[in-house]
């Protein structure tokens, strides 16, 4: 932490968070008119009239003032310096020298984070990666690929920690040892969804987990959107991996282009609602994601790749590995998007037996996924 003088103290900046009845916005003018939240405060018990503060606010900040820790202000305030102290626990206020730069140049940036992990992370060149909670097994797959090698490219991969196409954008960086950020829609006290508890700890061995909500904050629907803003806010772009028309990703890929970041989308089967939203985005000029150097291309000069990035492709994952005829046969005829059972005795004339230990076989050597309804192939096999 750097010396902490009257004016700069966290104390201030936390009071000011968890003042009520005044807005992110109100705040950041206040800061604006009168130069640091020392000041706001002192100057709201003087002049709550002359600066528009509401009566609410005003008697808050008076308890405080009056009663210290024991004011439900103070109390906030010690709760979140508590738990600050604690090993790993971090507090970057709007004016520390370790906020992320990128992040406070956007409209209304928090005035607190809260960071779980490493907060150098944070000041690293970063993509956003975001898509649908309920992607298909291609999206899912696309995802975990491409997030692995942005991150071997030398990108930190920043999602929401969601089920779906964030959980397996965090995944695919871990797969390449590199640190990858989660920024929380809830209290830094608090992991949602539960089942991504496990992965949350993964993240920590090397990058960071973020919020600007209070400690104890539970997620609410209004809180993802202004959450969004935090991982567009972060990073050099926004890539969206599968998202419907009406999705939380096209918010994340909106305030992109309002913070002036890029916009990728990759491109998806037309028969697929999920694909719809990124269909919108290319339409509207999003820059189209076939492989990464897509990614790197748009990024040129304001990101230099790592050396020596070779990029595996399932092509080359599937030419290494031995295959009978009648495997790649059965396997060519296996689509990235789901190929029923039926349609594979059809189109192959195999026996239904016989095709069944093929289709066991490939799925052995992760060439495809057994999924409902069918079969996927793999967007990339996985080494053995």
């Amino acid at each position: 932490m750097p010396l902490l003088t009257e004016e700069n103290s966290p104390e201030y900046w936390l009071a000011l968070l968890y003042v009520p009845g005044l807005s992110l916005k109100r705040k950041h003018h206040l800061l604006q008119q009168l130069g640091s939240p020392k000041r706001v405060l002192d100057t709201a018990v003087k002049a709550a009239s002359q600066l528009l503060i509401r009566k609410k606010a005003q008697d808050a900040i008076c308890c405080w003032h009056r009663a210290g820790e024991k004011s439900t202000i103070g109390q906030q305030v010690d709760a979140t310096l508590e738990w600050a102290n604690r090993p790993g626990n971090y507090l970057l206020t709007l004016d520390d020298a370790r906020y992320p730069e990128r992040l406070a140049t956007i409209a209304q940036p928090p005035l607190v984070l809260f960071v779980i992990g490493n907060p150098q992370v944070l000041t690293m060149p970063q993509i956003a990666m975001v898509g649908s909670r309920n992607a298909s097994a291609a999206g899912l797959d696309t995802a975990r690929l491409l997030a692995r090698e942005l991150a071997t490219a030398g990108l930190v991969v920043t999602s929401g920690l969601a089920r779906g196409i964030d959980g397996c954008a965090h995944q695919g960086a871990l797969e390449a040892s590199a640190p990858t950020i989660a920024v929380m829609a809830t209290g830094a006290d608090r992991v949602y969804p539960r089942q991504h508890r496990e992965l949350a700890q993964r993240i920590l061995s090397k990058g960071a987990l973020i919020t600007e909500f209070p400690l104890g904050t539970s997620p609410r629907p209004e809180l993802f959107p202004q959450r969004n803003r935090i991982i567009s806010g972060l990073s050099l772009g926004v890539l969206v991996v599968e998202a419907a028309v009406r999705s939380g990703s096209l918010i994340s890929a909106r305030f992109a282009l309002e913070q002036g970041r890029e916009v990728f989308a990759v491109p998806g089967s037309i028969h697929n609602p999920r694909s719809r939203g990124c269909h919108t985005l290319l339409r509207d000029g999003a820059k189209l994601v076939e492989t990464i150097d897509d990614v790197l291309e748009e990024l040129t000069g304001i990101f230099t790749p790592a050396p020596e990035n070779p990029l595996a492709t399932a092509e080359k994952h599937t030419d290494n590995i031995q295959m009978q005829s009648i495997e790649r046969q059965v396997l060519a005829l296996v689509d990235y998007h789901t190929t029923a059972m039926d349609y594979l005795v059809e189109a192959s004339q195999i026996p239904i037996e016989e095709l069944s230990a093929i289709l066991m076989q490939l799925e052995i050597k992760s060439l495809i996924r057994s999924v409902a309804g069918g079969f996927v192939r793999s967007i990339e096999p996985k080494s053995s």
